[in-house]
Protein backbone atom coordinates (compact mmCIF):
# COMPACT_ATOMS: atom_id res chain seq x y z
CA UNK A 1 0.00 0.00 0.00
CA UNK A 2 1.45 3.37 -1.04
CA UNK A 3 0.89 6.43 1.08
CA UNK A 4 1.09 10.14 0.35
CA UNK A 5 3.58 10.97 3.14
CA UNK A 6 7.22 10.75 2.11
CA UNK A 7 9.88 9.01 4.11
CA UNK A 8 12.26 10.81 6.44
CA UNK A 9 14.54 11.72 3.54
CA UNK A 10 11.60 13.07 1.58
CA UNK A 11 12.75 11.16 -1.50
CA UNK A 12 10.06 8.62 -2.20
CA UNK A 13 6.57 7.51 -1.36
CA UNK A 14 6.25 5.22 1.61
CA UNK A 15 4.94 1.67 1.28
CA UNK A 16 3.34 0.26 4.42
CA UNK A 17 3.70 -3.30 5.66
CA UNK A 18 0.52 -5.39 5.02
CA UNK A 19 -1.29 -4.79 8.30
CA UNK A 20 -4.53 -4.30 6.37
CA UNK A 21 -4.20 -7.62 4.51
CA UNK A 22 -7.40 -9.71 4.16
CA UNK A 23 -8.25 -12.19 6.90
CA UNK A 24 -6.81 -15.66 6.28
CA UNK A 25 -7.44 -19.23 7.42
CA UNK A 26 -4.04 -19.68 9.08
CA UNK A 27 -1.41 -17.62 10.90
CA UNK A 28 1.78 -17.96 12.89
CA UNK A 29 2.68 -15.45 15.60
CA UNK A 30 6.37 -15.57 16.47
CA UNK A 31 7.89 -13.44 19.25
CA UNK A 32 11.64 -13.52 19.87
CA UNK A 33 14.29 -11.72 21.90
CA UNK A 34 17.69 -10.62 20.58
CA UNK A 35 20.77 -12.32 21.94
CA UNK A 36 23.71 -10.15 23.08
CA UNK A 37 26.45 -9.11 20.69
CA UNK A 38 26.99 -7.13 17.52
CA UNK A 39 26.40 -10.26 15.42
CA UNK A 40 22.78 -10.43 16.54
CA UNK A 41 22.22 -6.80 15.65
CA UNK A 42 23.77 -7.29 12.23
CA UNK A 43 21.75 -10.46 11.53
CA UNK A 44 18.38 -8.86 12.34
CA UNK A 45 19.19 -5.71 10.39
CA UNK A 46 20.19 -7.85 7.42
CA UNK A 47 16.88 -9.72 7.66
CA UNK A 48 14.97 -6.43 7.66
CA UNK A 49 16.45 -5.53 4.28
CA UNK A 50 15.91 -9.01 2.82
CA UNK A 51 12.48 -9.83 4.28
CA UNK A 52 10.50 -8.74 1.22
CA UNK A 53 12.68 -10.92 -1.02
CA UNK A 54 12.30 -13.96 1.24
CA UNK A 55 8.55 -13.42 1.27
CA UNK A 56 8.40 -13.29 -2.53
CA UNK A 57 10.40 -16.51 -2.84
CA UNK A 58 8.01 -18.43 -0.56
CA UNK A 59 4.92 -16.74 -2.00
CA UNK A 60 5.92 -17.95 -5.49
CA UNK A 61 4.98 -21.51 -4.48
CA UNK A 62 1.29 -20.54 -4.27
CA UNK A 63 0.45 -17.01 -5.32
CA UNK A 64 -3.25 -17.54 -4.60
CA UNK A 65 -2.66 -18.24 -0.91
CA UNK A 66 -2.37 -14.60 0.19
CA UNK A 67 0.89 -14.98 2.10
CA UNK A 68 1.94 -11.89 4.05
CA UNK A 69 4.31 -11.02 6.87
CA UNK A 70 4.36 -8.07 9.26
CA UNK A 71 7.52 -7.45 11.30
CA UNK A 72 7.38 -5.44 14.52
CA UNK A 73 10.18 -4.16 16.78
CA UNK A 74 9.99 -3.77 20.56
CA UNK A 75 11.04 -0.65 22.49
CA UNK A 76 14.40 -1.85 23.83
CA UNK A 77 15.30 -3.59 20.58
CA UNK A 78 14.57 -0.44 18.59
CA UNK A 79 17.32 1.45 20.40
CA UNK A 80 19.75 -1.39 19.85
CA UNK A 81 18.90 -1.97 16.19
CA UNK A 82 18.23 1.55 14.92
CA UNK A 83 18.94 4.16 17.61
CA UNK A 84 17.56 7.65 17.10
CA UNK A 85 15.15 8.83 15.97
CA UNK A 86 12.61 6.48 17.47
CA UNK A 87 8.83 6.27 17.03
CA UNK A 88 7.16 8.87 19.21
CA UNK A 89 4.87 6.51 21.15
CA UNK A 90 6.97 3.35 21.34
CA UNK A 91 7.43 2.07 24.89
CA UNK A 92 7.38 -1.26 26.76
CA UNK A 93 3.99 -2.94 27.24
CA UNK A 94 2.22 -1.37 30.21
CA UNK A 95 0.87 -4.09 32.47
CA UNK A 96 -2.51 -3.65 34.13
CA UNK A 97 -3.36 -5.28 37.45
CA UNK A 98 -6.66 -5.21 39.35
CA UNK A 99 -7.37 -7.86 41.95
CA UNK A 100 -6.91 -11.28 40.40
CA UNK A 101 -6.96 -9.80 36.88
CA UNK A 102 -3.56 -9.13 35.37
CA UNK A 103 -2.58 -8.01 31.88
CA UNK A 104 1.00 -9.23 32.10
CA UNK A 105 4.02 -7.72 30.36
CA UNK A 106 6.36 -10.29 28.80
CA UNK A 107 9.60 -10.22 26.84
CA UNK A 108 9.53 -9.47 23.14
CA UNK A 109 12.05 -7.73 20.88
CA UNK A 110 10.80 -8.86 17.47
CA UNK A 111 7.36 -9.96 16.26
CA UNK A 112 6.51 -11.76 13.04
CA UNK A 113 2.82 -11.95 12.14
CA UNK A 114 2.63 -14.38 9.22
CA UNK A 115 -0.67 -15.07 7.44
CA UNK A 116 -1.89 -17.19 4.53
CA UNK A 117 -4.83 -19.28 3.42
CA UNK A 118 -2.75 -22.40 4.09
CA UNK A 119 -0.54 -23.21 7.07
CA UNK A 120 2.21 -24.75 4.93
CA UNK A 121 3.20 -21.35 3.54
CA UNK A 122 3.13 -19.79 7.02
CA UNK A 123 5.33 -22.61 8.27
CA UNK A 124 7.79 -22.32 5.38
CA UNK A 125 8.20 -18.56 5.74
CA UNK A 126 8.72 -18.90 9.50
CA UNK A 127 11.34 -21.57 8.87
CA UNK A 128 13.16 -19.37 6.35
CA UNK A 129 13.16 -16.43 8.75
CA UNK A 130 14.56 -18.54 11.58
CA UNK A 131 17.14 -20.03 9.21
CA UNK A 132 18.48 -16.49 8.86
CA UNK A 133 18.33 -15.30 12.48
CA UNK A 134 17.77 -18.41 14.62
CA UNK A 135 21.33 -18.37 15.98
CA UNK A 136 20.96 -14.75 17.05
CA UNK A 137 17.51 -14.67 18.66
CA UNK A 138 15.63 -16.73 21.25
CA UNK A 139 12.04 -17.56 20.39
CA UNK A 140 9.90 -16.89 23.46
CA UNK A 141 6.49 -17.65 21.95
CA UNK A 142 5.26 -19.33 18.78
CA UNK A 143 1.52 -19.74 18.26
CA UNK A 144 -0.12 -21.41 15.26
CA UNK A 145 -3.57 -19.93 14.82
CA UNK A 146 -6.48 -21.14 12.72
CA UNK A 147 -9.73 -19.63 11.49
CA UNK A 148 -12.56 -21.30 13.41
CA UNK A 149 -15.74 -21.83 11.38
CA UNK A 150 -17.27 -18.44 10.45
CA UNK A 151 -14.52 -16.34 12.09
CA UNK A 152 -15.51 -17.33 15.62
CA UNK A 153 -13.45 -17.54 18.76
CA UNK A 154 -13.34 -20.81 20.69
CA UNK A 155 -15.86 -19.28 23.12
CA UNK A 156 -18.31 -19.44 20.22
CA UNK A 157 -18.71 -15.77 19.28
CA UNK A 158 -17.64 -14.03 16.08
CA UNK A 159 -14.38 -12.11 16.63
CA UNK A 160 -13.53 -8.81 14.93
CA UNK A 161 -17.06 -7.79 13.94
CA UNK A 162 -16.31 -4.09 14.40
CA UNK A 163 -13.08 -4.11 12.38
CA UNK A 164 -12.86 -1.11 10.04
CA UNK A 165 -12.36 -1.80 6.33
CA UNK A 166 -10.98 -0.03 3.28
CA UNK A 167 -9.81 3.53 3.87
CA UNK A 168 -11.20 3.50 7.41
CA UNK A 169 -8.83 0.63 8.26
CA UNK A 170 -5.84 2.51 6.87
CA UNK A 171 -6.84 5.63 8.78
CA UNK A 172 -7.11 3.65 12.02
CA UNK A 173 -3.80 1.86 11.60
CA UNK A 174 -1.29 3.99 9.69
CA UNK A 175 0.71 6.84 11.20
CA UNK A 176 0.61 10.10 9.28
CA UNK A 177 1.82 13.63 9.87
CA UNK A 178 1.68 13.27 13.67
CA UNK A 179 5.03 11.41 13.45
CA UNK A 180 6.16 12.21 9.92
CA UNK A 181 9.54 10.46 10.17
CA UNK A 182 7.64 7.19 10.68
CA UNK A 183 4.66 7.77 8.39
CA UNK A 184 3.27 4.50 7.10
CA UNK A 185 4.18 2.73 10.31
CA UNK A 186 1.87 1.43 13.01
CA UNK A 187 1.77 0.03 16.53
CA UNK A 188 0.77 -3.53 17.33
CA UNK A 189 -0.07 -5.10 20.65
CA UNK A 190 -0.21 -8.86 21.19
CA UNK A 191 -1.54 -10.95 24.07
CA UNK A 192 -2.09 -14.67 24.45
CA UNK A 193 -5.23 -15.56 26.40
CA UNK A 194 -6.03 -19.01 27.81
CA UNK A 195 -9.71 -19.90 28.30
CA UNK A 196 -11.46 -21.93 30.96
CA UNK A 197 -13.68 -23.66 28.42
CA UNK A 198 -15.29 -25.98 30.97
CA UNK A 199 -16.42 -23.04 33.09
CA UNK A 200 -17.48 -21.00 30.07
CA UNK A 201 -19.51 -23.80 28.51
CA UNK A 202 -21.30 -24.35 31.81
CA UNK A 203 -22.88 -20.89 31.45
CA UNK A 204 -26.29 -20.55 29.78
CA UNK A 205 -26.07 -18.96 26.33
CA UNK A 206 -28.00 -15.92 27.57
CA UNK A 207 -25.38 -15.31 30.27
CA UNK A 208 -22.59 -15.66 27.69
CA UNK A 209 -24.33 -13.16 25.42
CA UNK A 210 -24.52 -10.58 28.23
CA UNK A 211 -20.81 -11.01 28.93
CA UNK A 212 -19.89 -10.50 25.27
CA UNK A 213 -22.64 -8.00 24.43
CA UNK A 214 -23.80 -9.82 21.28
CA UNK A 215 -26.10 -12.64 20.23
CA UNK A 216 -24.15 -15.86 19.92
CA UNK A 217 -25.76 -17.22 16.76
CA UNK A 218 -26.54 -14.08 14.77
CA UNK A 219 -23.67 -11.86 16.05
CA UNK A 220 -26.14 -8.98 16.39
CA UNK A 221 -25.19 -6.52 19.13
CA UNK A 222 -27.52 -6.55 22.13
CA UNK A 223 -29.84 -3.63 22.59
CA UNK A 224 -28.43 -0.98 24.93
CA UNK A 225 -31.43 -1.48 27.21
CA UNK A 226 -30.35 -5.04 28.04
CA UNK A 227 -26.60 -4.99 27.35
CA UNK A 228 -24.61 -4.67 30.60
CA UNK A 229 -22.10 -1.82 30.81
CA UNK A 230 -19.56 -4.49 31.81
CA UNK A 231 -19.97 -6.35 28.52
CA UNK A 232 -16.87 -6.94 26.44
CA UNK A 233 -18.22 -4.92 23.52
CA UNK A 234 -19.10 -1.97 25.77
CA UNK A 235 -15.73 -1.78 27.50
CA UNK A 236 -13.71 -2.10 24.28
CA UNK A 237 -15.54 0.79 22.62
CA UNK A 238 -13.27 3.83 22.97
CA UNK A 239 -14.38 7.36 22.12
CA UNK A 240 -12.29 10.50 21.87
CA UNK A 241 -13.92 13.90 21.33
CA UNK A 242 -17.16 12.16 20.42
CA UNK A 243 -15.52 9.93 17.79
CA UNK A 244 -15.07 6.19 18.15
CA UNK A 245 -11.41 5.22 17.95
CA UNK A 246 -10.96 2.05 15.91
CA UNK A 247 -8.24 -0.59 15.90
CA UNK A 248 -7.70 -3.47 13.49
CA UNK A 249 -7.81 -6.93 15.06
CA UNK A 250 -6.73 -10.20 13.47
CA UNK A 251 -7.22 -12.47 16.47
CA UNK A 252 -6.84 -16.22 16.00
CA UNK A 253 -7.94 -19.22 18.06
CA UNK A 254 -5.31 -21.79 18.98
CA UNK A 255 -5.19 -24.84 21.18
CA UNK A 256 -4.28 -28.41 21.96
CA UNK A 257 -7.07 -30.88 22.62
CA UNK A 258 -4.69 -33.43 24.16
CA UNK A 259 -3.19 -30.87 26.55
CA UNK A 260 -6.52 -29.23 27.28
CA UNK A 261 -5.19 -25.78 26.34
CA UNK A 262 -7.54 -23.47 24.47
CA UNK A 263 -7.10 -19.81 23.78
CA UNK A 264 -7.15 -16.70 21.66
CA UNK A 265 -4.16 -14.83 20.35
CA UNK A 266 -5.10 -11.16 20.42
CA UNK A 267 -3.34 -8.90 17.94
CA UNK A 268 -4.42 -5.30 17.52
CA UNK A 269 -2.95 -2.74 15.11
CA UNK A 270 -3.50 0.94 15.81
CA UNK A 271 -2.23 4.38 14.93
CA UNK A 272 -1.50 4.96 18.62
CA UNK A 273 -0.98 2.38 21.39
CA UNK A 274 -3.10 4.50 23.72
CA UNK A 275 -6.31 3.20 22.12
CA UNK A 276 -5.58 -0.45 22.97
CA UNK A 277 -4.15 0.56 26.35
CA UNK A 278 -7.45 2.25 27.22
CA UNK A 279 -9.33 -0.88 26.17
CA UNK A 280 -7.20 -2.98 28.52
CA UNK A 281 -7.67 -0.50 31.35
CA UNK A 282 -11.44 -0.71 30.86
CA UNK A 283 -11.40 -4.50 30.68
CA UNK A 284 -9.12 -5.26 33.62
CA UNK A 285 -9.83 -2.35 36.00
CA UNK A 286 -13.32 -1.45 34.83
CA UNK A 287 -15.24 1.59 33.66
CA UNK A 288 -15.84 2.82 36.31
CA UNK A 289 -13.33 0.84 38.41
CA UNK A 290 -14.87 -2.47 39.48
CA UNK A 291 -17.15 -2.66 36.44
CA UNK A 292 -14.69 -4.95 34.66
CA UNK A 293 -15.01 -7.31 31.70
CA UNK A 294 -16.58 -10.55 33.03
CA UNK A 295 -14.99 -12.46 30.17
CA UNK A 296 -11.81 -12.23 32.27
CA UNK A 297 -13.43 -14.55 34.81
CA UNK A 298 -12.93 -17.24 32.15
CA UNK A 299 -9.96 -15.92 30.18
CA UNK A 300 -6.43 -15.26 31.45
CA UNK A 301 -3.69 -13.23 29.73
CA UNK A 302 -0.34 -15.05 29.82
CA UNK A 303 1.69 -12.78 27.50
CA UNK A 304 1.69 -9.09 26.57
CA UNK A 305 4.01 -7.10 24.31
CA UNK A 306 3.97 -3.87 22.30
CA UNK A 307 5.84 -3.39 19.02
CA UNK A 308 6.31 -0.71 16.40
CA UNK A 309 5.71 -1.75 12.80
CA UNK A 310 7.93 0.36 10.54
CA UNK A 311 6.97 0.84 6.91
CA UNK A 312 8.12 -1.68 4.31
CA UNK A 313 10.11 1.17 2.81
CA UNK A 314 11.97 1.60 6.10
CA UNK A 315 12.82 -2.11 6.27
CA UNK A 316 13.97 -2.25 2.66
CA UNK A 317 16.33 0.66 3.28
CA UNK A 318 18.04 -0.87 6.34
CA UNK A 319 21.72 -1.54 5.74
CA UNK A 320 24.07 -3.70 7.78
Amino acid sequence: MELDPKNAAGAERVVAQPMVAPLTRAAIFLVATLKPGVEARAAVRSLCADLSGILRAVEHRNREAGLSCVMGIGSEAWDRLFGAPRPAKLHPFREVRAGARHAVSTQGDVLFHIRAKHMDLCFELTAQIMERIGDFVAAVDEVHGFRYFDERDLVGFVDGTENPSGQAASDAVLIGEEDAAFAGGSYVMVQKYLHDMKGWNALPVEAQEKIIGRKKLSDIELDEAVKPTSSHSSLTTIEENGKEMKILRDNMPFGSVAQGEFGTYFIGYSRSPSTVEQMLENMFVGRPPGNYDRLLDFSRAVTGSLFFVPSATFLDDVSE
